[in-house]
This record gives structure tokens, C-alpha cells and sequence, in this order.
């Protein structure tokens, strides 16, 4: 085996073992990035805005790790369902988002915070 092949292919194996549930599909982007959840919904927007956008979330938490609250949402294309989730701060404002729930998140936030 070429050196160089098995570096890169033990230092991808490092990568994924630290990633765990950290990493998202990336056709998971290509998939749902028409709808508008994913293509109109920016950093900064209010919860009203989203809702403009989206429409009324599958559910709400309050957030553990940092304050504020996360809305869940379930993407639809071609029978295929796809959690994503909408983060927002203290402030209302759009703080993140992604492929996931919004309790997959907060696992992940709290275990950056206070290791795996």
C-alpha cells in the first residue's frame, strides 16, 4: 500500500471516530437545498421571519447549553423525511441550523462543551 494512501486513509478514520453524530449528510444539502427552509432561512433572522418562511415547527425545546430555544422540522422530498432543526438565541435570532434534531444538537453542543 502506497504511504500516502494510508495516511490519508487513517487520518479520515481519525476524523469520523471524533466526528461520532457531529457530521452531517452532505446530500442531505444537495437533497433539501430547494426548499425554503434550507435555501431562504439565514443566520440573524427573527423566529417570526422563519415562521414566515416555513410555517409552524413540528415542536419547540428550550435550549440546555446555550439560551434560547430550537424548532424541529421535517423535510419531505420524494417520500423521503429528513429532521432539521432551527436554533435560536437569547434574542429570537437565528443562531443555527442543520440536518438533525434539535436534541441531536444539544447533545453535540453539550459534548463540545464537556467532552464525548
Amino acid at each position: 500500500m502506497n504511504i500516502k494512501v494510508l495516511v490519508a486513509v487513517v487520518s479520515l478514520s481519525t476524523l469520523v471516530g471524533c466526528a461520532g453524530s457531529k457530521v452531517e449528510n452532505p446530500i442531505d444539502y444537495v437533497t433539501y437545498s430547494a426548499q425554503p427552509l434550507v435555501d431562504k432561512v439565514d443566520h440573524d433572522m427573527t423566529s417570526k421571519e422563519v415562521m414566515q418562511i416555513a410555517g409552524p415547527p413540528s415542536s419547540t425545546i428550550y435550549r440546555s447549553v446555550e439560551p434560547g430555544t430550537c424548532n424541529n422540522y421535517v423535510l419531505s422530498e420524494d417520500n423521503h423525511k429528513q429532521p432539521y432543526y432551527v436554533s435560536f438565541n437569547s434574542s429570537d435570532r437565528v443562531d443555527g441550523k442543520g440536518f438533525m434534531t434539535c436534541e441531536q444538537m444539544e447533545k453535540n453542543a453539550r459534548a463540545s462543551l464537556f467532552g464525548d
